[in-house]
């Protein structure tokens, strides 16, 4: 294969247009050093880009939503979704035999989808333009645009598992960030934004003494639900990998987010972590591994009655709670009123509109004010109309039927890393039944789209037609390759004969 056949024109262009930014930057840095940090960490993107580390970028993208976006409070900016679109850019001008492009799947319901929430964002904006905005842009556009990027690079196993890889790091450096403020009462990093925002909520106490955490996320919920999520991915890992060191580098992982998810004492958070338990032991592919599963849930289990019996106690009350659970149901009961007198297009997008039209039809058992139901579903039908809901219930039901035919259509060995991205998205669906999961602007809209992307991705099916999935150990990979020279040299001597 030639040079000029490996280095695409983006390639070139990127080369000779890094050294001049790079002295730009200098040159910038100078004067203001804010404007150089942009500068560097655009560069840096770029290099990325140029070496199509495409796995780790969307993974850099779920980072930058969280911590910039949401946490910093810039999404006016909308810096993660400008770097998605540039990934997408990347992939279609980059595409190749090595990294293949596709359409998204579904792309005249995703279409519909984005033109009938038009109306919804005009009619937020009356509220809040910027919130609406907003809104439009964060839990409609984005998710959008994640799903179809999760679509593209699962091109194989290979890639799925990298994609997987990358996000269990990244929760597990929040579930990490999650201990240490529960422990020392220390928030690392802590802006001034954030700072105002946990005194504003008294920390978050829900007892003499004890404080929910809720990290980068701005609220418990929001932390519990990301980790709940997460969870299921090092498992996957775990369970598929065949390396002693990966193994133990995953169980870890899962370890730090159960320990974290602890201390977020988010009731929704373990109902789906524990539903989801169950259907990944059914989805595990393998009895032995059922059993294993088993026995490992057993075993964390008393390690947490025995070690940490406070924090089991102090979860159990809040299960226990019967204020909590009448509020919910009068969330619940509220959202149904205002989608009953708003059916087509709801009250409109962004929790200003929701906010002030709905207390008109708040129910007693709704104590306080509240921005949203405490329900995705209802929340679509309040602020979309029932066309949107279901449109969205469509697209959520498509998801599950594609990743599972993506689920039986591969090998068994690599199902359970499929099985982790598929009880991923049951275990968020299932919270979003008691928080905004699949409709909140600062949680999981990027890591739940992208998850979904790329477990029903059409490229698992095509790759499977043309070609075996790459084996994960490299020995085995070399004992393939002997198998077919020696085939090749058999018939060789065959046709000589």
């Amino acid at each position: 294969m030639k040079v000029a056949e490996l280095i695409s024109p983006s390639s070139i262009f990127l080369i000779l247009a890094l050294p001049a930014a790079l002295c730009l930057g200098v040159a910038i840095g100078i004067f203001n050093p804010i404007y150089a940090a942009i500068i560097a960490a655009t560069l840096v993107m770029a290099i990325i880009v140029l070496l199509r580390l495409d796995e780790l970028i969307v993974m850099l993208v779920i980072a930058v939503h969280v911590l910039v976006d949401s946490y910093l409070g810039l999404a006016v900016y909308q810096i993660a979704l400008l770097m998605a679109l540039v990934l997408l850019f990347a992939c279609y001008f980059g595409q190749s035999a090595n990294h293949p492009w596709t359409r998204p799947r579904w792309v005249w319901l995703w279409l519909l989808f984005l033109i009938l929430t038009i109306i919804p964002a005009m009619e937020g904006a009356a509220f809040s333009l910027t919130n609406s905005i907003g809104y439009y842009l964060e839990i409609i556009f984005s998710p959008f645009i994640m799903f179809w990027l999760g679509n593209i690079i699962a091109k194989d196993a290979s890639a799925v598992r990298r994609v997987f890889q990358w996000l269990s790091f990244l929760a597990a450096l929040f579930a990490i960030h999650t201990i240490i403020q529960a422990t020392t009462g220390k928030f690392l990093f802590e802006s001034a934004r954030g700072y105002a925002n946990l005194v504003q909520a008294s920390n978050f106490q829900i007892g003499e003494g004890v404080s929910r955490a809720s990290s980068f996320f701005g609220n418990p919920n929001g932390d519990g639900i990301f980790l709940a999520t997460c969870f299921f991915l090092p498992l996957g890992l775990f369970i598929e990998s065949e390396r002693l060191w990966a193994k133990l580098i995953y169980l870890l992982e899962m370890l730090s987010i159960l320990l974290a998810l602890m201390f977020t004492y988010s009731n929704g958070s373990w109902i789906a972590a524990l539903t989801g338990l169950l259907v990944f032991i059914f989805l595990v592919g393998r009895v032995h591994y059922s059993v294993l599963l088993l026995l490992l849930v057993t075993a964390l289990a008393v390690v947490a009655l025995t070690v940490f019996p406070s924090l089991v106690a102090v979860q159990l009350s809040r299960i226990q709670d019967q204020g909590n659970l009448s509020l919910h149901l009068g969330a619940w009961q509220t959202a149904m009123r205002v989608i009953a007198a708003y059916p087509l297009f709801g009250v409109g997008l962004g929790n200003q509109a929701y906010l002030s039209i709905a207390e008109h039809f708040r129910v007693p058992a709704q104590t306080k004010l509240l921005a949203e139901p405490d329900n995705s579903y209802l929340q679509w039908g309040a602020v979309a109309g029932i066309p949107v809901m279901l449109i969205f219930l469509v697209l959520l039901a498509l998801v599950f039927w594609f990743s599972w035919r993506n689920w039986m259509a591969i090998d068994t060995r690599y199902r359970p890393l499929f099985a982790g991205g598929i009880v991923a998205l049951l275990a968020l669906s299932i919270n979003s039944l008691t928080v905004d999961g699949w409709t909140s602007p600062i949680d999981v809209q990027y890591l739940g789209w992208l998850i979904a992307g790329v477990v029903a991705s059409p490229l698992i099916r095509r790759c499977l037609g043309s070609q075996s999935v790459p084996p994960v150990d490299g020995m085995a990979e070399t004992a393939h390759v002997q198998v077919g020279a020696s085939w090749m040299d058999k018939a060789k001597q065959g046709s000589q004969l």
